[in-house]
């Protein structure tokens, strides 16, 4: 294990570097996804709220795998030959971005549906006979208070998608569970080469899952003291 360390030791760092990398694009833009479709399914629209429902359903029935691969060859595939766009491609990261964003947005948008919806009817009510319009009331009075209860699920998904990162390794992206099978293929050292990424993995998830329990108490701390 030391002579691993010794030899792959910064490479093995720099993949981690590239899963937390592909990890915060994934969330940044599942947020974006996330905060859309999420308030798609609150309004009164039909439309927005069947949209909402579908692109949820969707997304979260496929498998992650066969979502990355549709992007990763799919895309290119049917932009190319069907479409006669011709030259589009899409490197790992690329793929891997929109990949995360949209697993990642899916279980997002029902994160901040539930969040809102667990503010009391009668702030918006209020907000709105004091002469708020909906999406003033909403950004000024219902989001603030929904995003206290929001936050502690929202480093928890960061974390599964952290985890996710590893199922991208099926389209070449050099995040740790790839650079790894190439140190095992060089090596042979295949125990001790996973007990390395396992504990690289595990010091990662710990620091979060302790920054997301330090947050929560702190906003619960801000609440009590409201």
């Amino acid at each position: 294990m030391i002579d691993i360390l010794g030899r792959y030791g910064m490479l093995l760092l720099t993949a981690m570097g590239q899963t937390l990398l592909l990890a915060l694009y994934g969330l940044f833009f599942a947020c974006i996804i996330g905060l859309i479709v999420g308030m798609m399914s609150v309004v009164k629209n039909r439309f927005c709220r069947a949209f909402a429902l579908l692109f949820v359903n969707l997304i979260r029935g496929v498998p992650m795998i066969v979502l990355a691969y549709f992007i990763f060859f799919g895309v290119p595939y049917f932009c190319n030959s069907i479409l006669k766009i011709g030259g589009v491609t899409m490197t790992a990261l690329q793929a891997g971005s929109i990949c995360l964003a949209l697993n990642c947005g899916a279980y997002m948008a029902e994160i901040i549906r539930a969040g809102i919806q667990s503010v009391d009817v009668g702030q918006m009510e209020a907000a709105r006979s004091l002469g708020l319009p909906y999406w003033r009331s909403m950004q000024r009075v219902v989001l603030p208070q929904a995003i206290r209860t929001m936050i502690p699920s929202i480093i928890n998904q960061f974390i599964i998608t952290l985890k996710d990162t590893s199922i991208l390794s099926v389209i070449g992206f050099p995040e740790l569970v790839n650079t790894a099978k190439n140190v095992v293929a060089n090596t042979f050292m295949s125990f001790q080469t996973w007990g390395i990424v396992a504990v690289m993995y595990l010091i990662v998830i710990l620091l979060l899952q302790w920054a997301a329990k330090v947050l929560e108490r702190k906003l619960k701390y801000e609440s009590k003291q409201r």
